[in-house]
């Protein structure tokens, strides 16, 4: 049971990273730094946030405090003038320190104990924490694209009206057992 969680926690991971860059492949550079107002974040803020998270919470992960003294929390919150490049390489590192911690795991190390701002979290706990925190964030991150693409915006899931459409192909099929993140998106959704 711990093994499927760990590797149904990936299989989570990937499909938000997925949405996230979907998103960001159909927005210009000059639409990542776009903000509603000056207390909103842009979507590059947002990268950089979960950039920076995800380096200081999945570095030495069962060793260390996961907000480790180097991250400079604030500055990501920050509207920096970074490329489209920069922030995608930001992007990838963050989640490429995510998934080479998750790699090491094994079944037992979910009860062990972790500290995060030096409060204690089973390490079941803490990939629920970053569970529940990444894909809010991505969110943002897709609703920011759908406001700024407006009707060019490419659906990452069941366009509007077609729900119907949609529905008849999956129950004409045979039923699978496998995880709804095992299709690729934007698959027979376009």
């Amino acid at each position: 049971m711990n093994h499927n969680y760990i590797e149904s926690s990936k299989k989570q991971f990937v499909y938000y990273r997925q949405l996230g860059e979907k998103t960001i492949e159909q927005l210009s550079e000059e639409q990542l730094f776009w903000q509603y107002n000056e207390e909103s974040n842009s979507v590059a803020i947002i990268i950089k946030h979960l950039w920076g998270n995800m380096l200081s919470r999945w570095t030495d992960f069962l060793t260390t405090d996961g907000e480790k003294e180097t991250r400079k929390r604030d500055e990501e919150f920050e509207n920096s003038a970074l490329s489209k490049g920069e922030l995608l390489k930001k992007w990838n590192e963050g989640w490429d320190c995510l998934f080479t911690a998750l790699e090491t795991l094994k079944a037992e190390d979910l009860e062990k104990i972790i500290y995060i701002r030096n409060q204690g979290h089973t390490v079941l706990e803490a990939i629920n924490r970053q569970l529940a925190h990444y894909p809010y964030h991505i969110g943002q991150i897709i609703f920011i694209g759908k406001m700024l693409k407006g009707n060019r915006w490419k659906s990452l899931s069941i366009p509007k009206g077609k729900s119907e459409e949609f529905n008849t192909d999956k129950f004409s099929k045979e039923r699978r057992h496998e995880h709804f993140t095992d299709e690729p998106l934007n698959k027979a959704k376009d």
